[in-house]
């Protein structure tokens, strides 16, 4: 081992300088650490921005465009906003008319007009002032409101356009039974008008879109806007003995409906006419609007409406050939009748339909048609919908026993005697 170390001391020291690194003997690094060291230097050097201040910086384009200039984006925001309710909207509030009805009060004098003339200067009311909606349906001013709005003896009629003009307007006809009434605007102006649509073809859960002036709130000009759906149809209402009027098959919508509606459209979000804004159901809970809105449908209001443009009057241009009253508690009794409400026959024309369909007196008329009808009035209400030349379904009671027949509906025929 010795002679090994002896002899190969030039190897022995080239190991201890990669094992102790290559330094000098004075400590001193050495020509290939310091080439290293530059090295390092070069590559670790701190990034400076200003090393790139003078080079051309080139932006990616952007797939987008340019930007819309301000009076485009406005444009394209107010495009947006339009939907099928609004151009509804706009297509039928210049057919909307304001309607006030002045009535005369007949007042008789009484000793106490002497005592309101001395303490009050004698302002007693001396007119009624009645305010509701309406609508053009012509373009020669053909308006169609509830009767209820005109009454059965309108005074001065005057109605109020949305572009803030006033016209006078007459009484063409009027039916109290159906609420229904026709007038026409005293001018030689061409107005826009609104279109009825079909009743029947209505979809429950549909827009539903009330126009009117509700508490007179006409006055800026335009009418008052509602919306809701179509919640149901073929709504019926029993007739109220104090209540001359008989709703059959309304619609009903959730559409707000208050003071001064009647008489409104209810339109589709085509901007057609569905229906007349009539009345609400509040159930005894308050005098205002709960979400129960009723609409006579479109197709009752153009049959009724053309028989006031023809006639003034709602009458029907066919003949059952029978008379009828209500079943009371006292027709009862004094004749054993079925207790049963309905419609008794008291005569029958024998050259009539009905003698021809087997019908005869004493017979208890419970159905027409479809309807389950429960007094005179209910009955002629029913009775409006047919037309001469329809077969009509009765169903009856006699002897206990209930009975089916149809009556083919013809002109009058006047009785040769009896």
């Amino acid at each position: 081992m010795k002679t090994f170390l002896k002899n190969n001391k030039p190897l022995l020291a080239g190991l201890l300088f990669l094992f102790f690194g290559c330094t000098t003997s004075d400590g001193e690094p050495s020509p290939s650490e310091e080439a290293s060291s530059e090295r390092q230097t070069e590559v670790v050097e701190p990034f400076s921005a200003a090393l790139f201040e003078e080079e051309e910086i080139i932006e990616p384009e952007s797939s987008a465009g340019p930007e819309p200039d301000p009076e485009t984006l406005h444009e394209n925001i107010t495009a947006s906003r339009s939907n099928a309710i609004t151009r509804a909207v706009e297509q039928g509030s210049d057919a909307v008319v304001s309607i006030v009805v002045t009535t005369p009060i007949q007042r008789y004098r009484s000793p106490h007009d002497d005592f309101f003339q001395f303490f009050f200067g004698g302002r007693l009311p001396r007119e009624n002032v009645n305010m509701g909606s309406g609508f053009i349906i012509s373009e020669d001013g053909l308006v169609i409101t509830n009767q209820h709005v005109v009454g059965n003896n309108p005074g001065e009629i005057e109605l109020y356009t949305p572009s803030g003009e006033s016209f006078e307007a007459e009484l063409l006809g009027s039916d109290e039974l159906t609420d229904l009434a026709l007038l026409r605007i005293l001018s030689d102006n061409t107005f826009p008008f609104l279109n009825l649509a079909d009743s029947d073809d209505i979809i429950v859960g549909e827009w539903a879109i009330a126009l009117g002036n509700p508490f007179g709130l006409f006055d800026d000009g335009q009418p008052t806007v509602t919306v809701g759906v179509i919640s149901a149809k073929n709504r019926d209402f029993r007739p109220d003995p104090n209540n001359p009027r008989v709703y059959i098959d309304m619609i009903q919508t959730d559409a707000a409906i208050n003071r001064g509606n009647s008489g409104g459209p209810l339109l589709n979000s085509r901007g057609e006419v569905i229906g007349i804004n009539t009345f609400i159901f509040t159930g005894g809970t308050s005098a205002g609007f709960v979400g129960l809105g009723f609409a006579i449908p479109s197709n009752r209001v153009d049959r009724i409406i053309s028989q006031l443009l023809t006639t003034g009057s709602v009458k029907l241009d066919y003949d059952m050939g029978m008379e009828f009253t209500s079943m009371t508690e006292q027709l009862i009794y004094r004749y054993q009748l079925p207790y049963e409400r309905g419609l008794l026959i008291t005569s029958v024309n024998q050259d009539g339909p009905a003698f021809e369909s087997g019908i005869m007196p004493g017979d208890v008329v419970i159905r027409i048609g479809d309807e389950r009808v429960i007094s005179e009035m209910h009955a002629w209400a029913v009775l409006r919908e047919y037309e001469e030349g329809d077969t009509m379904l009765v169903e009856l009671i006699r002897d206990g026993e209930l009975y089916r027949t149809e009556i083919t509906l013809r002109h009058r025929i006047e009785a040769s005697g009896q």
